[in-house]
């Protein structure tokens, strides 16, 4: 097989992206690289046929782009995925691999050519609905707020007239998710605040028509609490590696 691996523009490879998140059906939180400009995009070419794609970024510094970070070969090709692979290093002189676990082609990769591996965040995804309640606690949103392109916030929750918990989501992953934040004021912790938020977070998602998803870091265990609590589980992690030597196979 003849491989080529050519930079390109994101325009160029949006129909193999539609693809590979529609394999993958999962909140991709690297999406929103490809729009802001904070890609450098590769497109495999095999005999004349393009066969698949990979997205490159920096993971301390979004230029250095030093990372990959997105990676999708055609089924019927994947039986050379790790040759592409290692071409691909090599081309795009990357020395990291970023990724999500439940990608479980760029895992495999990962786990082949990276040293050092580690996760830094867990992914969450809505699993059931809850119904908590807390006394004289209310959710509402500030009147001034508006949905835009990027972000639902100004959410919150009013205990004897004072917000002790703020939140909102994110809009700027692949539709249809939108990714829960939220913040309990520290003193008032360990109350049942927060899982209270997130499932009234969950629920403005779903009137939008759209599916709750959340991470937090690995050690932040009381955030892992709280969401599995308001009825998320974990679907994977954001796993990091370093490339060793050369990406020799």
């Amino acid at each position: 097989m003849r491989l080529q691996i050519v930079k390109t523009q994101s325009a160029d490879i949006k129909d193999f992206r539609q693809i590979f998140l529609q394999e993958n059906n999962f909140q991709f939180v690297y999406d929103k690289c490809h729009y802001y400009g904070w890609a450098d995009v590769y497109v495999f070419i095999a005999n004349e046929a393009r066969i698949g794609y990979g997205a490159v970024w920096g993971t301390d510094k979004r230029e250095e782009r030093d990372t990959i970070f997105e990676f999708y070969i055609l089924p019927p090709y994947r039986k050379y995925v790790s040759a592409i692979f290692h071409d691909f290093i090599s081309t795009s002189g990357t020395k990291k691999i970023e990724c999500q676990s439940n990608d479980l082609l760029l895992t495999g990769m990962l786990y082949e050519f990276a040293k050092n591996i580690y996760a830094e965040a867990i992914l969450f995804e809505d699993h059931v609905q809850t119904s908590f309640q807390l006394p004289g606690v209310y959710f509402g949103r500030n009147q001034k707020e508006q949905n835009n392109e990027t972000d639902a916030g100004g959410y919150y929750l009013v205990q004897h007239s004072e917000v002790v918990a703020n939140g909102g989501f994110m809009l700027n992953y692949n539709f249809p998710y939108a990714d829960i934040y939220m913040d309990v004021k520290e003193n008032c912790r360990q109350r049942g605040l927060g899982s209270l938020l997130v499932q009234e977070l969950k629920k403005e998602i779903y009137r939008m028509g759209r599916v709750p998803a959340a991470r937090c870091n690995i050690s932040n265990n009381a955030s892992k609490a709280t969401l599995i609590k308001a009825g998320m589980i974990p679907c994977g992690f954001i796993l990091r590696g370093d490339i060793k030597n050369g990406g020799a196979i």
